[in-house]
């Protein structure tokens, strides 16, 4: 089973970091083909530029300061997502 992803706009602290992160994207593909569960910004300065994008991965986490906004649309999109990674811990990347 896989889990579930935090929402885009939630706020979070990674282990051993001081500074908090707004995750903005799930899934990034790096052009190293490696794959991590999230994308995100400083918080609370969100997007200054390409550069200063932040990849991890969900069990990166420490603490959840602030979950993002959840509806129906989201709810859609997350499940689509469940059921195309259909018990996956990742999507496949083609090479």
């Amino acid at each position: 089973m896989t889990k579930e992803l935090l929402p885009n706009g939630s706020v979070v602290l990674l282990k051993e970091a001081d500074k908090r992160l707004m995750i903005c994207g799930w899934y990034p593909i790096t052009e190293e083909k490696q794959i991590f569960d999230y994308a995100s910004y400083l918080y609370p300065e969100g997007y200054v530029d390409a550069e200063q994008i932040y990849l991890f991965n969900h069990d990166d986490i420490e603490r959840v300061d602030y979950v993002g906004f959840v509806d129906a649309e989201y709810q859609v999109f997350a499940a689509a997502i469940a059921e195309q990674m259909d018990g996956s811990e990742k999507p496949e990347v083609d090479s």
